[in-house]
Parts: C-alpha cells; structure tokens; sequence
C-alpha cells in the first residue's frame, strides 16, 4: 500500500536529507571499547531546556530526565532537601512550567506521575495489531548484521567495509530469509528491488509512509533512538570523521535500514495500520512542548541540586584543617582533576606539611597520538574534543631495525595466531581436546586472584620526528602557566597520569583517563618530564620569567586509582643528587595509599579495610573493582588553598588556577572550553545512566557479551549497549552516584567569564540551559555569585540563620 503525504506534497530529497542530517546529530556519539570515554548522552539536547528536553525525549524514547517523584520526596521528609531550596528553586522556574503556589509543588512532589510512551513506529503498531515481536526482529537482524558490518577486530570473518553501510546491508538483507519466516512476506525481494543508495531509499520510504514534512525530524529520531547503541557507533564514525574535515553517511544509512523495514511493516498490514499511523505522523508534526509535569520535576531536581550546593558552600567556608608549610616544598605532585585523585590528593597532602599537589587534566596540555612499543596502532591519548597534534612512540630511534621491537611485534603476531587457531571453528575443538590440561594451573592461577597486575612498562617515550626549540619551549611554558605552576618549584616533582588495574572488564578503558581518550595517562607524563627537564628548554623558560632551579628534576608516575598504588618512573631520568628525596617520596606514596583505599573500602560493597582493595582489581568475578567517577558533583578552578585540608569525599574534579598569574585570561577560557566541557560529559554520562538506564545504561555486566570489539550486547545479540553498566552506579542495594548536574565554581573576575561564555555559545548553551551550574568564588573561596543564564549573576550571600542561600539579580 502506497501513502502520498498529505499537506506536503512536494517534499524535496534535500528536506529528507537535512532532516535526516538534523536527527543524527540528535544522538549522541559511543566511542568503541578499547578507548570509551564518557560521553554526554544528552549532547543532541543541549540547546534545549531540561524540561524541553524531557519532552523531546519523551517522544524519542519513552523516557524520563528526572528520578521518580518518591526519590525527591524522600529528601524533602528528611530534610536533605530544605525549604529553602525548594522556595530557591520555584522562584527561579518559568512561571509558565511551575505550579501556582509552593504548596502545589510540595503537593504534585508527593503525587506519582505518569509517563507517557514514546511514539510508536510502524513496527510497534504492527506487533500490537498482529501479537508478532516486529520490533525484537528488527533490532535483532539489524543488530546481527551491525556486529559483523561495524566489527574492530573480534569476528574471524569479517565483513569488508569497502562499501557503505547501506549498500553491505543490502547484500545481506536480500538473502536473509528470517523477516519471511516471522511472516513479512516478500521482504528480501522488496529489499532487492530499493534503490542502490541510502539517500534515494530514504526519499522513497517517506513518500511509502506517507510522512509529512513537520514529522520528518521528529520520527528520524524516534527510529535512531530505537536503533540504540548501533546508531551511536554511526555517531562517533561520523564525529571522528569530521574532526579531519570529512564526513561519514553511516547514520544515514542505518537510518535508511530502519525506515526500509518500517515501509515494508506498512506494506503488510496496509489498512488496518492506517488509522493508527495517521495519528502517529499527527504526533510526530506536533512541536516539542514541555507540560507543566516536565517543569515540577526540572524544579524537584533544581531544588536537590541546590541542596548540595548549599553544602558544598557550607564546606568551602569551614576554616581548613591543616594549612601548607611555608616556603620551598619537599614534595609537589601535579594530578589529573579526575574526582579518584581529590581523595589520594587528600591523603598524602595529611602526611607532611611541606607536600603540595597540583590538579590539571591529566593528558597534561600534550595532545599526542602515541605508538607504544611493538605496536603499528596510534591511540589519541588527548581529549576527544580535539585532534593530535604531536606523533609520539616509546623506544630509542635506530637507524638500523630496533631487534626489541622487531621482537615486541613478532610476539604479538604470534599471540594473535595462537588465538584465532584456539577459537577457529575447525581447530577450537581439537584444540580444547589436545591442550586444556596445560591450562589448568593458569585457570587456578586466575581465578584465585593471585597474578599481581603491573603498571605500564613501555621504553620512555619520544617524539616520533624531531620537534624544534621553538615548539618545545612553546609547549612547556603553556602547560606550566596553564597549571599555574610558574615558581617555587620543589627538587623533586612528580607528574601523575592515571589509569586502572582490572581483569575481565570491558568496560576497563572507561576507568582509565578521560583526558587521554580512555588510555592510562603515564606516556603523557613521562613526555611532559622529559620536556621540563630539558636544560635547552630551562633557559628558554628563564628568558619568559618561569625559573626552574638547576636542582629541580621532574618525574613521570602513574597512579593507579583502583589499587591507589603510585609507580615512579625514575629511571627516564636517573639523578644519584635526588635518591634521597626520591625514597622519601616513595614512602609518603605508600602511606598516602593506605588512607586512599581505607577510605575508598567504606564505599565499596565487600570492602571492609584497606588491604581489601588490591584483590578487587584481580578478581574475575569482582562487579565493582573501583567506583571510577560515581559521586561526581563539582568543578573547582582554584588555588590549591581554597580546597585543601577540606574533605570533597572524591566528588569534585580540582583544577588548580591562579587568575592573578593569567594575564588576558587565556587560561580560563582554555579551562572553560576543555577541562569543563569533559567533565560535564562526565557528569552527564552518569546523570544519564541513572535517570534513564534502559536507553542510556550498558544494562547488568552479568548479561554482557563483546560484539565486534566495540561495545557490549546483554545475552547473544541485539542493541549494542551504550553508557555505564547499572553495577556501576548502584551497590546492590541504593544508588552509588547520586543524579545531579555538575556545579563549576571558579575564582575568577565575573567580567573574565562572562567575557568567554559570550565567545564560545556552544559552552554557555550548557550553562544558559542549565546542564551545568555556574559560580564565581570571591577571594576567599567563597561561592559568591550564581550566574543565572543570558550573562546575568545573582549575588549569594549566606544567611546563617535559615541555612539557605538567598538571591538578589544583579545585571
């Protein structure tokens, strides 16, 4: 049956595209296994508000952004969320999307409201039409097809991507006899007769389902969000792709796939579908509204998140426990602002007053694509926002072939056979038959938990081509100036990347460093300290004003966040003069371990003390190894002081910034556009996670199966899984993170940020529709003004009396 699209007519193949283009950019992107980072899942939507957003997502999904009303409910009973931030949080609603009185709110936050589904599609209107699972079967041979099309290195038969996604569908698609089977008679035949490419056959199943040109948007993303993680991986072809200027149609093909099925469903069921679908595209043509029920639950989770930042307020202006020795410091340390280090931070700052550590984002300003030894693969260790602008390899640069990483190759390759021959089809079994029992004492080995994981080994690392002064001495003075490092310097100065130390986990590249594209942070590290010690670069330091003593030695470590034990990578720069300050700073390291992880076991399920942790990374069955970045509330630009000797319980990313050393503020825009911007994916991607687990979750590990080494599938196909697994964000028995949108406090002039917000929109989009909270601190670290959104910032004076911190617009 053929519908012509009423009211719209003359719908052109470029409407259709932009339209399909609009919806792609609506999901957002999974980056694969081996280097997942966190991404915002709510990057498509950030030009709306929350409760536009709810609405929109609402329709796409069939999801909520918020926690049910019973979550708020609970906190206002206790108190955890007082009246003060409730009247706060009404007071800064739209009129429009709030009740009309505070009682009303407190009333409709008691009451459970109802959710509305998601628009149907085709598929789901068949399946209750005809009791057939369309939409199971949909996803499940678009899936099946995906994991081989897509596939990174897993599947022994690969299938060629010399072709476009959709043309590689199709010639699968025209022999697969399982629509058939299921009762969708003709479809592979349908499928041979479509158009040879994705953008004609997107044109002819919209003219089939007789779409209106309002609707297209709307439905393109519906079918993109029932597509789950297969279209998110589209989404990250397409983002990589054009981080070099080029473009990728994969979205767009999948979406032709999705709507191929959809006319071929209408097709079927014809008139009896009719009625029904009519309405869906009336729906789908409706602009995207938000109800006065989006507006009470964007003003329940403004009312919880000002709660914690009334808390966070009350911390910041305790008077510190311990204060810094003054003078040279024995030790200083620079971290990654991941919220793991702020507890490890905490720890060895206790043990000495001399001991100062620094936090800045931990691929340190290098943005490398690096070769690691034996390797041909070059992994973007930098943020994913941006492109590598230095190649870097780890081992000596011969002439001649290095016989090591001759050696390192030849290694891999044969383990790689070995592996292919173990699960071939042919050989797997005899395999099994004539070689399991040499296995048994590994398999005893592992599963007891006894092999100790080790840090990364790698020769140091180098610049693959030589680099000139000019673009040494460039990059050292902008990292030191960046981290405010600039004078007293310490003799021995440890530069810490992090990463994580776990055994069957997919999902372990996510624990690494964020800031390193999901890899383990020490190349990054280790580079920076042999740039720093560099005795050319020194003196050109000095001709700008940043002395480095002649008895100061930069060091690369890693610190590993789920054992919080510290590797020191001396040797890249042997000093005799520093052995004793060096054994120092080991000790202090191993102690500052033990508080981490006594603190970290209270947190952890099974966790009773602090030898308890380093079990956790080696056993196989261990759910929850470490809690990565659940708990993460807050963002802190500041000097160290503001922040030091006060307990932030790992919740806040701590970015040292000393405005009075920034001059023209080039600092804080590079914090504001870089640093913020990731955590707040951070941020998101575990708000997402909680909030909306069935679309934005990876679901239960137990269930978990790698498909085509790029992301996981509960049980042996489907939806490829994006997002945190709920194990972790949830202990078993109540959640681990709780759902709140990041707080950015910075210390710094309100004319400085404002000044940025207004050059970069894309970041002051986030804070002007409030997917992060802004504050400006004053000279003693103060959260002194709240901005507010269009450039605006209200005072925020604390009133002792009534616990609440009471608002007063300023222009």
């Amino acid at each position: 049956m053929l519908m012509t699209a009423t009211g719209s007519p003359f719908l052109t193949a470029e409407t259709i595209i932009v339209a399909a283009d609009r919806a792609a950019r609506a999901i957002p992107p999974l980056w694969p296994l081996a280097s997942s980072v966190a991404v915002n899942p709510f990057i498509g939507q950030a030009g709306d508000t929350l409760p536009t957003a709810a609405a929109r997502l609402r329709r796409a999904a069939g999801i909520a952004l918020t926690m049910p009303r019973s979550w708020y409910a609970e906190r206002l009973r206790s108190g955890e969320i007082a009246e003060g931030d409730l009247q706060a949080a009404f007071d800064a609603a739209p009129a429009e999307l709030r009740p009309k009185t505070l009682a009303a709110l407190k009333q409709a936050a008691h009451a459970q409201g109802t959710r509305p589904p998601a628009l149907p599609t085709v598929a789901e209107l068949a399946r209750d039409l005809d009791s057939i699972d369309w939409p199971g079967i949909v996803n499940d041979r678009i899936g099946h097809w995906a994991s081989g099309y897509f596939d990174q290195g897993q599947a022994l038969w690969a299938t060629a991507q010399a072709q476009r996604a959709y043309a590689a569908w199709r010639t699968v698609a025209t022999h697969d006899l399982t629509p058939e089977i299921a009762g969708l008679a003709g479809f592979a035949q349908n499928v041979a007769d479509a158009p040879a490419d994705a953008e004609a056959a997107l044109v002819r199943c919209v003219t089939r389902l007789g779409l209106s040109g309002a609707a297209l948007e709307s439905y393109f993303h519906r079918l993109l969000m029932t597509l789950g993680g297969w279209g998110q991986i589209a989404r990250y072809r397409l983002w990589q792709a054009e981080l070099t200027g080029n473009t990728d149609a994969s979205v767009v093909d999948l979406l032709a796939i999705r709507l191929t099925w959809e006319a071929a469903l209408l097709r079927q069921y014809g008139a009896a579908l009719e009625p029904q679908w009519q309405a869906a595209i009336a729906a789908y043509a409706r602009p995207v509204a938000a109800t006065l029920e989006d507006g009470v639950d964007a003003i329940l989770q403004e009312a919880a998140e000002r709660a914690a930042q009334r808390r966070l307020h009350s911390l910041l202006s305790e008077t510190p426990s311990a204060l810094a020795a003054p003078g040279r410091p024995a030790l200083q340390m620079a971290f990654c602002i991941d919220v793991r280090s702020e507890v490890f931070r905490r720890a060895l700052e206790s043990l000495d007053p001399g001991i100062r550590t620094l936090g800045f984002a931990g691929f340190f300003g290098l943005g490398i694509g690096h070769r690691r030894f034996g390797s041909d693969v070059v992994e973007a260790r930098l943020p994913v926002l941006l492109r590598p602008g230095v190649f870097t390899c780890s081992g000596e640069a011969t002439p001649a072939i290095d016989k090591a990483d001759l050696t390192a190759r030849i290694t891999a390759r044969a383990k790689r056979a070995w592996g292919r021959f173990k699960l071939a089809a042919i050989s797997s079994f005899a395999f099994v038959e004539a070689a399991g029992p040499i296995y048994v004492g590994r398999l005893l080995r592992d599963g007891l938990a006894l092999p100790r994981p080790s840090a990364p080994n790698d020769p140091a690392p180098r610049p693959a081509d030589d680099l000139g002064f000019d673009t040494r001495l460039g990059m050292a003075a902008n990292v030191l100036r960046a981290m405010s490092l600039t004078e007293g310097f310490a003799r021995l100065v440890l530069l810490a990347g992090h990463g994580a130390s776990v055994v069957n986990n997919p999902h372990a590249s996510a624990l690494h460093c964020g800031a390193c594209g999901g890899y383990s942070g020490e190349v990054n590290a280790r580079l920076l300290a042999a740039l720093l010690n560099d005795r050319d670069v020194r003196a050109g330091l000095a001709s700008q004003g940043i002395r480095i003593p002649d008895d100061t030695v930069f060091l690369g470590a890693l610190h590993d966040t789920t054992t919080d034990e510290v590797t020191v990578y001396a040797a890249d720069h042997p000093s005799v003069a520093h052995a004793g300050d060096l054994e120092r700073a080991r000790r202090w390291l191993t102690s500052a371990g033990v508080l981490a992880r006594g603190e970290r076991a209270l947190r952890l399920p099974r966790a009773a003390r602090s030898q308890d942790i380093p079990h956790r990374a080696r056993d196989w069955a261990e759910l929850r190894p470490e809690w990565a970045l659940a708990g993460c509330q807050a963002f802190v630009a500041a000097p160290r002081e503001r922040t030091a000797g006060r307990d932030l319980e790992g919740r806040a990313f701590l970015h040292d910034y000393d405005w009075r050393r920034d001059k023209g503020f080039g600092v804080l825009e590079l914090i504001l556009t870089a640093p913020v911007v990731v955590a707040s994916w951070i941020s998101l991607q575990y708000y997402g996670s909680v909030v909306a687990p069935d679309v934005f979750g990876a679901g239960n590990k137990l269930l978990h199966n790698v498909t085509g080494g790029i992301g996981v599938v509960e049980g042996n196909g489907g939806l490829l899984r994006s997002g945190l697994p709920w194990q972790s964000v949830h202990d078993g028995e109540q959640l681990a993170h709780e759902p709140l949108r990041l707080s950015v406090l910075i210390e710094a002039p309100r004319e400085a940020i404002a000044g940025i917000l207004e050059r970069h929109p894309g970041v002051r989009t986030l804070f002007d529709n409030r997917w992060l909270h802004l504050f400006a601190l004053d000279d003693e670290g103060h959260m002194a003004w709240r901005y507010t959104g269009d450039l605006r910032w209200e005072n925020c004076s604390r009133d002792a009396a009534s616990g609440r911190i009471p608002l007063r617009e300023l222009a």
